[in-house]
């Protein structure tokens, strides 16, 4: 019988890999990042905490398990090399990434090729649970204005060209101008920023576009009820992310908040 292993970041896109093993009767393992998986929600459930940078370790307790099929799932905030304390597999991956792993579509292509070279096959988040990819379309009950589509195809170009460069998924348009673009930070940060930043009158949009170059079992872009919340906070009109090539998190909810606050959700289609 095959078995998934969820290796495990922070939010809340690892609980709901869980409950979609778990209502399929999937088995599976959680490896649970320190200091960025939900400690308190894994009790109960099969699963080990392992230091980020412990790259040894980690597949060492992944094939003691009988994983054979692993999935990456949430966020990651990276610590400084220092903050790390990295195995020697793990310096081995930065040597030979170079200035190239302080982007992290490249840093996930290297660790997804060490996983894999030790037999294991990765799956997307979306293969787990198929529920979660982005459909096309609006999908709350306020529709995008004329002058909200001209900030969403702005903001199109400006998260593509983002993530040509590996810096980051997201930006936020407001009236024809850029008030951020997502980098290190992550995208609840991003939005907190834009709050401060916003101009009068019409509110802008959050655009998330998975990067030209990515590999769509990694780190595709996603929302959920938080990002719904923040874009409120910030002033914004709507959230437009990449259909086929993102996720939504807990959709129900997340549409149903959206309505609430009078914000649209759309799924976009890029050229």
């Amino acid at each position: 019988m095959s078995r998934l292993g969820i290796i495990a970041g922070g939010g809340s896109l690892p609980l709901k890999l869980i409950r979609a093993c778990q209502n399929t009767r999937k088995d599976f393992f959680v490896l649970a990042l320190q200091g960025q998986a939900d400690k308190e929600a894994l009790d109960g459930l099969p699963h080990r905490f392992v230091k980020l940078g412990a790259t040894n370790e980690a597949i060492a307790v992944l094939k003691a398990e009988n994983v054979d099929t692993i999935v990456l799932a949430g966020s990651v905030h990276r610590p400084n090399v220092l903050e790390m304390k990295p195995d020697m597999r793990t310096l081995q991956l930065f040597a030979r990434l170079g200035p190239a792993a302080l982007g992290d579509d490249a840093l996930l292509r290297a660790v997804a090729e060490e996983i894999e070279k030790e037999g294991f096959q990765i799956l997307g988040a979306h293969e787990v649970d198929p529920g979660l990819i982005t459909t096309e379309g609006v999908l709350t009950a306020k529709k995008p204005s004329p002058e909200n589509e001209e900030d969403l195809r702005y903001g199109i170009k400006a998260a593509k060209t983002l993530g040509a460069l590996d810096i980051g998924q997201t930006a936020v348009v407001q009236q024809g101008v850029v008030l951020g673009l997502e980098a290190v930070e992550g995208t609840d940060a991003l939005l907190k920023r834009c709050k401060d930043l916003r101009k009068k009158g019409r509110g802008g949009v959050l655009v998330k576009g998975c990067k030209p170059q990515q590999d769509n079992r990694l780190d595709l872009p996603t929302v959920g009820l938080r990002t719904v919340q923040l874009a409120y906070e910030a002033g914004l009109e709507g959230i437009a992310v990449e259909a086929g090539a993102s996720l939504i998190v807990d959709r129900e909810e997340t549409v149903a908040a959206a309505d609430k606050f009078g914000i649209f959700l759309k799924g976009y289609k890029a050229e």
